[in-house]
């Protein structure tokens, strides 16, 4: 049988690929000869995937509990790795000359579909919340949180590190502290010591750190500083100020950046708010979140004033952080 001539050229490149990693296109062609067809559940590692629940008690909403956990850490995965687009977006090309399609520059439009994306997954989230929030029975929940102690969701570095990788490091910086390093060339390590996240574990009798904050900071404290070193130059404000100057008024691009800004920063917490009144809440008694941290000063982002991008925002704009969002979906719905 006669091979066609676009088979013969595909043929060649693969040669040329090969040769150029000094490899052998005939030994590959034996590898796809003897390999097995591909299936879905072996490509997605199906099976693996669903042994991946290993509830600590018998309470069957446990297992909701740690899919959606897992699931959100997965959506926090695609974020990073648009981020990492981003933030190292250039020139990606194969041994034979064949560019991927990135470019020298990072170009406006790939950097507003990026963002998009980000956003995409964050609304996903936010959307689906009422799994957790109205799926699982509350006393079910009050009961089986107690042996996950002293765990807590506050531990999810993902999420760290999508709030390092969006923005200066500054902004993250405890509000109140954050004066202190107005005008100053401060390091990332001092600026870490005052990272908004350690009020969020606190002990509420004491102000000490929790047993959650000391295992987070000791596994990931020092990762969580060589990100912010790394990404100073090419976090996403970074990256926008980079931009041409016609670029930067791209509206696009600009709503993107404060539709992420909103995203992570009001509607995610803020859901997790929202779930903490209803399961942790009882009349005028609070109960410690899992891992003992202060839901009741760390979730609500008018408390926190956490703003990636503040510069795209007006006064009003950040004096009200939140604010409405708190009025129409927490407490009309918890009234």
């Amino acid at each position: 049988m006669e091979l066609k001539p676009e088979i013969v050229e595909r043929v060649n490149q693969l040669e040329e690929k090969y040769s150029l990693m000094g490899q052998s296109l005939e030994g590959y062609l034996d590898g796809l000869l003897l390999s097995n067809y591909l299936t879905y559940w072996d490509y997605v590692q199906l099976d693996t995937l669903l042994t991946l629940q290993n509830p600590k008690t018998d309470f069957p909403d446990e297992e909701i509990f740690i899919m959606y956990h897992q699931i959100t850490e997965l959506y926090f995965k695609l974020s990073l790795h648009e981020m990492n687009q981003i933030g190292n977006n250039g020139p990606n090309i194969l041994p034979n000359g064949h560019n991927l399609g990135w470019k020298d520059s990072l170009s406006v439009d790939f950097f507003a579909e990026r963002i998009t994306r980000i956003n995409r997954y964050f609304e996903s989230l936010t959307k689906s919340f009422e799994i957790m929030v109205d799926g699982m029975e509350k006393e079910q929940f009050l009961r089986y949180r107690m042996a996950l102690l002293p765990a807590s969701g506050f531990q999810s570095a993902q999420y760290r590190k999508i709030e390092i990788c969006a923005t200066d490091f500054f902004n993250l910086v405890d509000k109140d502290v954050r004066p202190t390093f107005e005008g100053k060339n401060a390091s990332i390590e001092e600026m870490f010591q005052n990272i908004y996240w350690n009020k969020g574990a606190t002990e509420l009798s004491t102000g000490k750190k929790t047993l959650t904050l000391n295992q987070f900071e000791k596994k990931y404290a020092k990762e969580f500083i060589a990100l912010a070193n790394e990404y100073q130059t090419k976090n996403m404000w970074a990256k926008y100020k980079a931009l041409p100057e016609k670029d930067k008024q791209n509206q696009k691009l600009i709503n993107a950046l404060k539709v992420l800004d909103i995203n992570v920063n009001i509607n995610w917490p803020l859901m997790h708010y929202k779930s903490a009144v209803r399961y942790l809440q009882q009349n005028t008694e609070d109960i410690a979140a899992t891992g003992g941290t202060n839901w009741q000063k760390y979730l609500p982002p008018r408390f926190q004033k956490r703003i990636f991008y503040p510069e795209i925002w007006t006064a009003q704009e950040k004096e009200e952080w939140g604010k409405g969002w708190v009025e129409t979906n927490v407490f009309k719905s918890n009234s």
